[in-house]
């Protein structure tokens, strides 16, 4: 019975107990460390992707093209929107292909025709 009169007593005065401070770094500390690590993960990702977007615009004629599923061939054609190529597979085969399927390009040289069997 003691503690409530002082409580009450306390409370009256206007001394209550110490609310607990908002620490602002505390939140924004972890927040920064998270974005800076987000930063970091994706910086060669968009190295590689600007990479990728500089090699299918300077794509042309005769460049030696490996495509995402692994065909090798030579680009023969490129259509007038530049959305689709047309590759050389070997000697009476084209394949057309959407100009984003090009996975890299390895020279400037016309692909070897396999040679013909007799």
């Amino acid at each position: 019975m003691l503690a409530t009169i002082t409580s009450l007593i306390l409370l009256a005065e206007g001394e209550a107990a110490p609310q607990p401070q908002f620490n602002i770094w505390a939140f924004l500390i972890p927040l920064m460390i998270v974005f800076t690590l987000f930063q970091l993960m994706n910086g060669p990702q968009k190295k590689e992707q600007a990479r990728r977007e500089q090699l299918l615009k300077n794509l042309k004629k005769n460049d030696r093209v490996s495509t995402i599923g692994g065909i090798l061939g030579s680009v023969v054609n490129i259509s007038a929107d530049g959305k689709e190529v047309t590759l050389k597979v070997d000697d009476n085969t084209r394949i057309k292909f959407r100009r984003s399927a090009i996975a890299d390009v390895f020279a400037d040289e016309p692909v070897e025709s396999a040679p013909k069997s007799t």
